[in-house]
């Protein structure tokens, strides 16, 4: 019986994360003296191709990543690509009562730290309500 190891690394391939992309912006969600922390992982994206919105009590994270056309063979074919090219985002809902100007952004060695006021600690009422 013969052995192709080029068959086996197939299906290694495929089940690899690179199709998923599980292993781009891993976020840590902490809550820190009424804040909600989000540490976010954007390792080889820079600092100008991150953009943060909030629309709608939604907090949006957009990150890119161009891809290095340098990383060829000398017939300028790429043997095997593992690394992540192209646009990723995440969003998390973080109330309806928090606004711009309370999100503040930090970004140093391949990691997003986002902070944001926990306003929905801040606003929950807890009465009880009858039932008729």
């Amino acid at each position: 019986m013969m052995y192709y190891p080029t068959f086996d690394r197939l299906f290694d391939d495929f089940f690899d994360t690179q199709w998923s992309g599980g292993d781009v912006m891993k976020t840590d969600i902490v809550e820190k003296d009424g804040n909600i922390q989000f540490n976010m992982e954007v390792p080889g994206v820079n600092k100008d191709n991150i953009q943060i919105e909030l629309n709608d009590g939604v907090l949006n994270i957009t990150a890119s990543r161009d891809q290095n056309h340098d990383e060829k063979d000398d017939h300028g074919q790429l043997i095997r690509q593992e690394r992540h090219y192209g646009r990723y985002s995440r969003s998390f809902y973080v109330g309806n009562n928090v606004k711009q100007e309370d999100v503040k952004a930090h970004f140093e060695n391949g990691e997003l730290q986002i902070t944001v006021p926990d306003k929905q600690a801040a606003i929950e009422n807890h009465e009880t309500i009858s039932i008729e």
